[in-house]
């Protein structure tokens, strides 16, 4: 994927802290190109995080043409919002499993030299994904469809099947989801069923085993 010099930089810092929102507007006043790309290195960023950097920018009439990142759940969030994304592999802090994402492609489904597995696309009633350690999922699980993993489970999508993360007994693994409303959730041997509650838009939800129950928490970021 190529892009135009004539666009501007702009870089997350690493120095932002948690009330990163505040700050941004000030590192863009002053740019005067109508295009920019961003590049948020190590930054976790969700979809409602993306969207209201989207929104800061339109304010300033800039145009963000893609976004650079070294964090898989950055580069998903971007793409699941249709911004164009570039892997960045030479950060330090860059993932071993994230060098599979560059510049937005990931492979329909794959089982890399790493332990983790990718699929594109929605699993739709009565299909199954199994994974023997991590998967991660750019589409939705329907009702009716089911994915298994030895470790972690990451949707970047709807959550409405089942899902069960570590399989042989890890209790430590997670279940992550843009929207987590399955039928089931297991986590190792602990089971339970989907929050009825409506979720709140934009926030990405992450399910983990605490004193032996499944608890449902806003996904970590930086």
């Amino acid at each position: 994927m190529k892009f135009s010099i004539q666009e501007e930089k702009i870089i997350f810092p690493k120095s932002f802290t948690k009330n990163w929102r505040e700050q941004f507007d000030s590192i863009i006043k002053d740019y005067k190109n109508s295009k920019v790309y961003l590049d948020i290195g190590t930054w976790n960023l969700n979809c409602k995080d993306i969207s209201f950097i989207e929104q800061i920018c339109e304010r300033r009439k800039l145009k963000i043409t893609h976004i650079e990142s070294s964090k898989i759940e950055s580069i998903i969030s971007a793409s699941c919002l249709g911004i164009h994304t570039l892997m960045n592999l030479n950060d330090n802090e860059v993932d071993q499993n994230d060098d599979q994402l560059i510049s937005g492609n990931i492979p329909s489904t794959k089982t890399s030299e790493s332990d983790i597995l990718f699929h594109i696309g929605t699993l739709r009633a009565g299909e199954v994904l199994e994974a023997i350690n991590n998967v991660l999922i750019l589409g939705d699980v329907n009702p009716g469809a089911k994915v298994l993993a030895g470790g972690d489970v990451m949707i970047w999508g709807r959550l409405l099947g089942i899902a069960h993360a570590g399989k042989s007994g890890n209790s430590n693994s997670k279940i992550t989801a843009l929207q987590l409303r399955p039928v089931q959730l297991r986590i190792a041997n602990i089971i339970a069923r989907g929050p009825q509650e409506k979720p709140e838009e934009g926030l990405t939800e992450e399910a983990s085993i605490e004193k032996d129950l499944i608890v449902i928490k806003p996904a970590r970021t930086s």
